[in-house]
């Protein structure tokens, strides 16, 4: 995914970590699930709304996603592996949940919010926000608009689904970063290395989020193998979790109230519909895989590819599962999202007579 309100401005980053360190502390003395992630999107997005300029410098978002995929790839193991040749069963189902969330949503954003057809199924897309922004100016879109009410959809998926969580029985009270022997230096410095050449490789190939899923990838192996093993030191992935708690409100920046409570309605709505949608999706995954409702939730939530990944390892959630149920999202919308939009497009060239709902 494309974040937007990256900056190489030292000023602009260090005023927006910081913000992101108190909303990070206010949330921890709350005791809200995942502070390290849930303060600092909070704290960030209040502060852009409220017309500071927050920002992220490109160099510091790109480190931070190389220590995040290393941290996820770190829980792969012999189960996952084993659990991989069951996966299809939930690839077919994402499709299907995909299709429908889109057609569902898109038919309330036209009725109820006045966004015209094709705005509408832009808007109602369960991610992938940059495909669809260069789709919506490409075709003369609302491109403010759908943009606002993505970006409620992110941040308050961000927000909904450690508490759906918490509902649901998973015990989210423990700590962020894994536990377990530190890797050893040496091995910590090719390791991160090794992860960058790969997520290299894999933005040559336009991979979403190259880095973060390159570091999970070489950090899976090296662990399976067990050249890699340990896990990083807590310096090092708690303050990744505040930068992409950062980096999820930046979305914010720039952004008056008004045009904000403008799309705000449209996004809680759709947010709604997908997360209901994604829910009735995973029960039938969730039994045929014989994995907990909530771990299958966390994979088909159609929240940003990078938080929801993070929060999966939080859940303790298989990470494998999670990363390639959210590329298949990806995947499945690149697809989907042109065909139904060029469909969208004969219809409103028809005489209406002719037309086929």
């Amino acid at each position: 995914m494309r974040w937007p309100s990256l900056s190489r401005s030292p000023a602009d980053t260090g005023l927006t970590v910081l913000l992101a360190a108190f909303g990070a502390w206010l949330a921890w003395a709350l005791s809200a699930p995942v502070y390290m992630l849930l303060g600092p999107a909070v704290a960030v997005s209040l502060a852009g709304l409220a017309g500071m300029r927050t920002a992220i410098d490109a160099r510091l978002r790109d480190g931070c996603f190389v220590i995040l995929g290393v941290t996820v790839g770190a829980g792969f193991d012999a189960d996952a592996l084993a659990a991989m040749v069951r996966w299809p069963l939930a690839f077919v189902l994402m499709g299907g949940v995909i299709v429908l969330i889109l057609v569902v949503s898109r038919m309330v954003l036209t009725r109820w919010f006045g966004f015209d057809a094709r705005s509408a199924l832009l808007a109602a897309a369960p991610g992938h926000l940059s495909f669809v922004i260069a789709m919506a100016s490409s075709i003369g879109s609302d491109v403010a608009r759908i943009s606002i009410t993505q970006s409620v959809r992110l941040l308050l998926l961000t927000l909904v689904v450690p508490f759906l969580a918490i509902a649901m029985g998973v015990d989210v009270s423990g700590n962020i970063a894994p536990l377990g022997a530190e890797m050893a230096p040496l091995r910590m410095v090719l390791l991160f290395a090794a992860a960058v050449l790969t997520g290299l490789a894999f933005k040559r190939f336009s991979v979403p989020a190259p880095l973060l899923l390159g570091a999970m990838v070489v950090s899976a192996l090296g662990h399976l193998t067990g050249v890699t093993a340990g896990v990083l030191p807590q310096w090092l992935v708690l303050p990744a979790y505040l930068v992409l708690g950062a980096l999820i409100g930046t979305r914010f920046s720039g952004v008056t109230p008004a045009l904000f409570f403008s799309g705000l309605a449209a996004g809680l709505t759709i947010t709604a519909i997908a997360v209901g949608l994604a829910g009735l999706g995973a029960l039938p995954v969730a039994w045929g895989l014989e994995m907990p409702i909530a771990h299958v939730l966390v994979a088909f939530a159609p929240g940003g590819l990078e938080t929801m990944i993070a929060i999966g390892v939080v859940l303790n959630v298989v990470p494998g599962f999670v990363a390639a149920c959210h590329i298949m999202r990806l995947v499945v919308l690149s697809i989907v999202l042109p065909w139904m939009l060029a469909r969208l497009s004969r219809q409103a060239a028809q005489p209406d007579g002719d037309r086929v709902i």
